[in-house]
């Protein structure tokens, strides 16, 4: 696989080797060894997936301690603009994100560690989307910030007259509002 690190230390794209022929393709999408040596550490424990139509958008959410978790994320059908926003205060790139297209085709993955808000747009007319999680989901540590929170910056490629979100992705604080936020340095 290839690691390419971006803006933000410890967020990371992965690319992995695709071997082609006339049948079809093979890659391996997950090999803990590989991980662990070339990313991170990480134990992962559970696996979800969402299916969505275009134009929906959900997040940016996190899990606290102790059930902070960091993911790694990839689309299996379709196409998502991924995003990871640095809610660690203290951190240098505190409220920076990386966003990165992940299609079907592409076949890239995306680590967001620990401490960073998660979400994604659909760009397609459908998408697939599946995550690896390295804690269990635990539903009285929910975090989030406003998907359109105008200190971002974020471009979610999906016209805000387009935007589906959730009652609950609609009432999230903006980040500088954000009542419970991660430390620099705290997992």
């Amino acid at each position: 696989m290839n690691v390419i690190k971006t803006e933000i230390p410890g967020v990371v794209i992965i690319e992995p080797r695709i071997f082609g022929d006339s049948r079809g393709y093979f890659f391996e999408s997950f090999s803990e060894r590989d991980f662990c040596a070339d990313v991170k550490e990480v134990r992962f424990v559970q696996d979800n997936e969402s299916k969505s139509c275009y134009g929906v958008i959900r997040g940016l959410h996190f899990q606290k301690p102790p059930h902070a978790q960091s993911k790694l994320v990839r689309v299996v059908k379709g196409r998502v603009l991924d995003v990871a926003v640095d809610v660690r205060r203290g951190s240098p790139t505190f409220g920076k994100h990386v966003a990165v297209e992940l299609t079907e085709e592409n076949h890239r993955q995306f680590f967001i560690p620990r401490g960073f808000a998660h979400g994604f747009a659909v760009l397609s007319d459908e998408a697939v989307f599946q995550y690896k999680c390295d804690n269990y989901y635990a539903p009285q540590s929910e975090g989030a910030i406003a998907w359109d929170d105008p200190d971002l910056g974020i471009d979610w490629g999906v016209p805000a007259d387009k935007a589906i979100l959730s009652g609950k992705d609609l009432k999230h604080p903006r980040l500088k509002d954000a009542q419970w936020l991660f430390e620099y340095n705290e997992e």
